[in-house]
């Protein structure tokens, strides 16, 4: 007696890509999201505080120029209405560290 296992192992294939389509490729575009991301936000705390130290007073947008430049040049691809969040964020705290007395 001879058994024809394709049909079952067309089944099992099937039933395993369908598997990792539903739930591991999402589960690791979303961990590769939220490590691309912390990148971004380490990027955007060396760029904010060096953009700082390099020019002075009253020269917002070239420091960041400078900061969107340096991301640039790290290779992050940047979503400009999320940088420029993380920008100001950094920013305030920057400004509110340095009237604490707090350097870092």
């Amino acid at each position: 007696m001879k058994i024809d296992l394709t049909l079952i192992i067309e089944a099992v294939l099937a039933l395993l890509s369908a598997v990792l389509t539903a739930f591991v490729l999402p589960m690791l575009r979303r961990r590769l999201s939220d490590e691309q991301t912390e990148r971004l936000r380490t990027w955007v705390q060396v760029g904010v505080a060096a953009a700082e130290q390099l020019f002075g007073s009253k020269t917002g947008q070239q420091k960041k120029d400078y900061v969107l430049s340096l991301l640039l040049s790290k290779g992050l691809v940047v979503d400009v209405d999320e940088v420029n969040a993380m920008i100001e964020s950094e920013v305030h705290n920057l400004i509110r560290n340095t009237e604490c007395g707090i350097r870092n």
